[in-house]
């Protein structure tokens, strides 16, 4: 089912996601509508968008198709982060263009999953994004367990991040 925002009675994963994302909204990134393993997000080229070129800096596509791609894997509900992604910048975007993002799951397998995502000014495609998912294990451990230095989690870390440090002098 494809919820437009102004339908929802009561936030998804996707719309609690996308409220907390102040990057994507402070550049007039609007959620337009989502689903499961689906997202559509709009955005109009402003003037500080633009490069020394007069055209969309290629950042900023990127950040919208990232932006659907967020919105789109975080759909089923557990945290999940980007593991990469890449982009082909197929037509250049203008001041005043008004872009849209879908995105498509692919596919999901355990904890990862595949997503593609289409820039459109239009009918025309401006950019394809594909971008590769990874959900945040929740194996019960609190954060602050890490934060305490004299719990095992954060000598663990600790003995990661010290140079030198091997396995057998740990």
């Amino acid at each position: 089912m494809v919820v437009t925002v102004s339908q929802a009675t009561e936030q998804t994963p996707t719309e609690a996601m996308f409220s907390a994302d102040e990057a994507s909204q402070g550049l007039g990134i609007e959620l337009v509508e989502h689903g499961e393993g689906t997202a559509l997000v709009r955005m109009t080229v402003t003037p500080a968008m633009v490069n020394g070129h007069r055209i969309a800096h290629g950042g900023f596509l990127f950040l919208l198709a990232d932006t659907a791609f967020a919105c789109a894997c975080n759909s089923h509900g557990p945290v999940t982060v980007a593991a990469g992604a890449d982009i082909v910048f197929v037509a250049p975007a203008r001041e005043g263009d008004v872009l849209v993002a879908r995105a498509e799951e692919r596919v999901r397998y355990g904890r990862s999953g595949i997503y593609d995502v289409s820039v459109r000014r239009g009918d025309e495609v401006v950019a394809e994004f594909r971008g590769r998912s990874r959900s945040v294990r929740d194996d019960g451990r609190d954060r602050s367990a890490r934060d305490d230095p004299g719990s095992r989690d954060a000598r663990q870390d600790t003995a990661r991040e010290t140079p030198g440090t091997t396995k057998e002098s740990r």
